[in-house]
């Protein structure tokens, strides 16, 4: 059941790393401080945009890995 558990943990810590990755930056310089307001104020149409499902799908990745690794703490 530890192997288990322990390949689990390694494919969503891999998992994690890659939505880590494909997410684009948030700022990009000045122009990301000045459209910063913008992208609140438009930010309705933004749950159906790619980077806001890859963003959710982090959340729920990385909160998977962190009930992996105490499951692994507990089971040791």
């Amino acid at each position: 059941m530890t192997l288990f558990v322990t390949i689990l943990q390694l494919l969503f810590g891999l998992a994690v790393i890659l939505a880590v990755l494909f997410q684009s930056g948030k700022s990009a310089g000045l122009s990301g401080a000045i459209g910063g307001v913008a992208d609140t104020f438009m930010s309705k149409g933004k749950a159906k945009t790619f980077d806001a499902k890859l963003a959710k799908a982090t959340k729920w990745i990385g909160a998977v890995f962190i009930v992996l690794t105490l499951i692994l703490n507990i089971m040791h």
